[in-house]
């Protein structure tokens, strides 16, 4: 036995030491075209392809990639990764998979070239040749990952995907003001392109309760927000397939996952080139990819295809849309035809000041634009509705888990019009109940079924006797008006066949403006019959026009003739306007109320808003350093003269980029005072149940308590400092270095000592570094949660004129979760501007 021993150890002796496993990549042991790493159970290979399909043989195709495909149980080859989307080899370069002694994966070509690294960094790595190297290991999930020699991941391929949602992979946005690694599934160009395509599942950029399937910026599908249950769905594709998704809540992060029943064939979620999100599983006995649900599923499931207010009914065999309870097809002729995009209307308006009521929709899919309201009971959920007249809406969850303890609840409202809403099938875990505002005639619509004839009857008999005597009156007022002479005739706006004409200057007379009053048909002749060539923009009121008027360039606002919200801006800006006069404000020359017309007239400026060069990235160049600076200060002493120093204390209530003008020198012109209100000597602030102006630039206080003053405008001022210095929109489609909007991104750099940062790139070689960190220390003063911690702008413009002033260092910013801050790019036919009939009214001091 001991001779035998010898014998065997002496063998074992002899033999060359062990291979490498075939799972893994090791230093100086480069991968090569041709050959293939294969994960432990032989699952999932890993190797260079070159794309094939029916009209494109592999040996037509030069294009060479490195991805992970099944391998074993899948004959025909299915990619689910893919490294080098931007920067294909080719068959005659000879590229390699290296991984360096730095822990980075390089995908490079013959001559070196590098065409994809994993791109680790600040990672020590031990370089003596007794110590343990590091490793990429392919795993049987189809994970492809690298280890530091102590064991501990340092990169890996589920945390980048390409097209592919597999068992076990997270799409994650962190909570908070944390940076996150947004991850977005993006289809394959054509099916023989693995490049970037059109195509995108990803996290709502704005919340991370929602998820999208986007074609570019634009939304097709919106799964509804996050309902707060940890197994967010499972679906039963046959008998022995269960996919069981869940999102998953912590402190650190929050994701989507999902695993499959035990059993299961490989199944797999794809982004397809063709824009649909599937589930597929491959068939053993087919030997073929079985698509076993495909999204959207129906044309009623896309993007807002059923238009304001109105829901796709998935109960239905062949879902289709409705209109909400107390809403009608805005257009009945079109929704007869299966048009639906005109949506909705109220049936009956609200009347917020008499009381409205809610009704309780349950198995609902929420609307998209909401605001979160985070950690609120019911009971405060629905009234911070009720108190707002603004809030159309209101949805309630608590989303505490076994994984994140405490009361953590979310409260939706809603401010706008209620956008893609889906009825859901049966006992959907993830439906909300969704509480809609309707007027009392509306809310109490089920109760009144039950109740007495006469009670329905009645109201009706007193409503058309009120009809009546209101028509007869209307049809003696209008005779006697006839009789009044032109000149009265001048000063009057026509509204609903009554004269405002006392309104219009709340008791003062057409003398009072200080303004000349312009003949209808001089504006007519001077834009061409409001040419569509002499129009130079359009808003929510009516269109702006360039003419020639008495020699000068002019521009003119002429509003629509059947807006309510157009009427209130008029009054507001003939009266608040006409009384100031600053350099940076624009200034009014004229206005008309001939024949029911609404028009302004104002001076030309030729470089028009600040937001259409700001953001343009071919124009942006225009803004250097100084000019942004100058900008920033001329506004700064605009909101000062409205705040202190004109005969007016004045909130402006809409400050953004879009409402400050530029004239041919770029100076800074503050504009559109519709949503201006006038303070008295000691008001403080004020409160109304009609919340104006844009979200992103909108206080925290006001936008969700109505509650405002001089210190929402310092907010509002403090975000457009920010864009500024930054050249980024507040709210963007892409994460902003992956932070959920421009302020909390402003505010961890701001922390991090890293202010210096923000610059626009394209400002850098013109810019002062001493200003741009003053003016970012500046907009996050003004940004505080705390209204009373907000410097006043007689603070603000001292500081910034004079440069060296001491200022303390801020507090958390105010910010709140918001569905779509005015993200034009990412919601189509949608507006965030919270342009509504305010209850409040314009008093003089």
């Amino acid at each position: 036995m001991d001779r035998s021993a010898a014998v065997l150890l002496l063998l074992l002796l002899l033999l060359p030491p062990p291979c490498a496993p075939d799972d893994r990549l090791v230093l100086d042991k480069p991968l090569t075209a041709g050959t293939t790493i294969v994960s432990g159970g032989g699952g999932f290979a890993l190797g260079f392809f070159s794309p094939t399909t029916d009209s494109t043989p592999a040996n037509n195709n030069n294009k060479l990639y490195l991805g992970i495909w099944y391998a074993d149980d899948v004959p025909t080859r299915t990619v689910v990764w893919v490294a080098n989307r931007d920067a294909p080899a080719t068959n005659t370069t000879a590229p390699t998979l290296s991984l360096t002694n730095t822990a980075n994966l390089v995908v490079s070509d013959g001559s070196g070239r590098v065409l994809w690294t994993t791109n680790v960094t600040g990672v020590v790595v031990p370089t003596t040749s007794s110590s343990p190297s590091p490793t990429a290991v392919l795993l049987d999930t189809g994970n492809l990952v690298v280890r530091h020699p102590n064991g501990s991941t340092l990169w890996q391929s589920f945390e980048h995907p390409a097209d592919s949602f597999l068992p076990g992979m997270k799409l994650r946005v962190n909570y908070g003001t944390r940076a996150g690694d947004e991850r977005r599934l993006v289809s394959w160009r054509t099916p023989d392109d693995p490049s970037p395509g059109s195509f995108a599942y990803a996290v709502d950029p704005d919340t991370a309760l929602q998820i999208f399937l986007w074609n570019g910026t634009r939304p097709l599908m919106r799964d509804g927000p996050w309902t707060g249950y940890s197994v967010a769905s499972k679906y039963q594709a046959n008998a022995s397939v269960f996919v069981y998704q869940a999102v998953v809540s912590t402190d650190e992060e929050i994701y989507l996952t999902y695993t499959l029943s035990d059993g299961a064939a490989r199944t797999r979620f794809v982004v397809t080139a063709a824009g649909q999100y599937q589930l597929q599983s491959w068939s053993a006995s087919s030997s073929a990819w079985t698509v076993l649900g495909s999204w959207p599923t129906w044309e009623c499931n896309r993007y807002g295809h059923c238009g304001r207010y109105g829901y796709c009914d998935n109960t239905m065999a062949a879902p289709t849309c409705r209109c909400l309870d107390g809403f009608e097809p805005a257009d009945s002729k079109e929704w007869t035809r299966g048009v639906f995009s005109q949506g909705c209307r109220r049936q009956e308006p609200l009347r917020c000041a008499d009381g409205d009521g809610f009704l309780a929709l349950p198995g609902m899919k929420s609307p998209d634009r909401f605001v979160l309201v985070a950690n609120r009971t019911l009971d405060e959920c629905r009234a911070a509705c009720t108190g707002n007249c603004s809030c159309v809406a209101y949805a309630y969850a608590n989303l505490s888990t076994t994984k994140k303890t405490g009361d953590v609840t979310r409260c939706l409202v809603w401010a706008g019009d209620l956008i893609d809403t889906e009825k859901q099938v049966g006992n959907v875990v993830a439906a909300d109940t969704l509480y809609i505002r309707l007027s009392n005639l509306d809310a109490g619509v089920d109760r009144r079924k039950s109740n007495n004839a006469l009670r329905i009857a009645l109201p009706t008999v007193l409503t058309s006797s009120i009809l009546i005597i209101t028509v007869i009156f209307l049809a003696w007022f209008k005779f006697k008006g006839r009789m009044r002479g032109n000149n009265e005739d001048n000063n009057k706006i026509s509204h609903g066949g009554t004269s405002i004409s006392d309104d219009l200057a709340e008791g003062s007379s057409a003398q009072d403006f200080e303004l000349p009053f312009v003949k209808f048909e001089d504006i007519e002749a001077a834009t061409h019959n409001f040419s569509e060539a002499y129009k130079i923009g359009q808003g929510g009121f009516g269109k702006v026009y360039k003419a020639l008027i008495g020699g000068q360039e002019v521009a003119i606002k002429r509003l629509s003739k059947d807006s309510e919200q157009g009427t209130v801006e008029f009054r507001n800006e003939a009266i608040l306007i006409a009384k100031l006069q600053h350099r940076n404000l624009v200034r009014l020359l004229g206005c008309s109320v001939e024949g029911g017309e609404k028009i302004l007239i104002y001076e030309y400026l030729p470089n028009r808003s600040l937001d259409a060069i700001l953001f343009d990235n071919s124009r942006k160049v225009l803004l250097d350093w100084p000019t942004r600076f100058n900008i920033i200060k001329g506004v700064a002493r605009g909101l000062l003269y409205l705040h202190q120093d004109s005969r007016l204390t004045i909130v402006h209530r809409d400050l953004k980029a879009a409402n400050v003008l530029l004239d041919a020198e770029m100076r800074p012109k503050i504009a559109d005072f519709g949503m201006a209100r006038i303070f008295s000597d000691n008001q403080k602030n004020a409160n109304t149940r009609r919340v104006v102006g844009t979200y992103g630039y909108m206080a925290p206080e006001y936008a969700m308590e109505g509650v405002f003053s001089i210190k929402s405008d310092v907010y509002s001022f403090g975000v457009l400092i920010l864009e500024l210095v930054t050249g980024i929109r507040r709210s963007t489609f892409n994460k902003i270095k992956n932070f959920p909007n421009l302020m909390i991104y402003a505010w961890n750099m701001w922390k991090e000592w890293k202010g210096k940062d923000l610059a626009d790139p394209c400002i850098i070689d013109t810019c002062s570094l001493d200003e741009v960190l003053l003016c970012s220390h500046m907009a996050l003063l003004c940004a505080q949660e705390n209204p009373d911690d907000r410097p006043l702008m007689s603070s603000v413009v001292l500081a910034l004129e004079n440069g060296s002033t001491t200022l303390p260092p801020p507090n958390n910013p105010g910010h709140y979760g918001h569905g779509s801050s005015d993200t034009e790019l990412t919601r189509d036919r949608t507006d965030n501007s919270m342009n509504f009939l305010t209850l409040t009214s314009v008093e003089g001091r």
